[in-house]
């Protein structure tokens, strides 16, 4: 009578999460609609089911990894943690070519303070520049807030 070996499981398990992961990989390269968060989840759910599909002789090492990434799934996506932050692509009405000069004028637009921008295409012909930009929106005055709730 023969025993199955474990390790045998854990190698292709393994194998077929390095092969999933590599998959993902792909689509992250060859496409710009997924976001950064997106790509978060996906790997987690990925990771999730490795775990879930995993064997051990301790019964609570995988629910204790499947809880560490839930919790850091929810501190990482939580809104106090960057519930300012926006990304956006926009379209100036002006050619830049100075990267310094678009940061400028995008928190003058924005009324943000710009944490990164890159700019995708100058269009010299039709003078306009488009850009990626993540920012960080600034708190309104509290007198602001306390005037806007005495007008209603």
């Amino acid at each position: 009578m023969r025993r199955r070996s474990s390790a045998g499981a854990s190698t292709v398990s393994a194998g077929l999460g390095l092969g999933l992961f590599g998959v993902l990989s792909i689509i992250r390269l060859r496409s710009h609609e997924l976001e950064q968060h997106e790509v978060a989840y996906y790997f987690s759910s990925l990771a999730l089911g490795l775990l879930g599909g995993l064997t051990t002789t301790d019964s609570w090492v995988t629910p204790a990894l499947m809880g560490l990434i839930v919790v850091a799934l929810y501190i990482g996506d939580h809104p106090l943690l960057f519930g300012a932050y926006r990304s956006k692509t926009i379209t100036l009405d002006t050619a830049y070519l100075d990267e310094a000069t678009v940061r400028r004028r995008l928190e003058e637009m924005l009324d943000a303070r710009v944490h990164r921008v890159s700019i995708r295409k100058v269009d010299l012909v039709r003078d306009t520049t488009t850009v990626d930009v993540r920012y960080e929106v600034r708190p309104e005055p509290v007198d602001a807030i306390t005037r806007a709730e005495g007008d209603g």
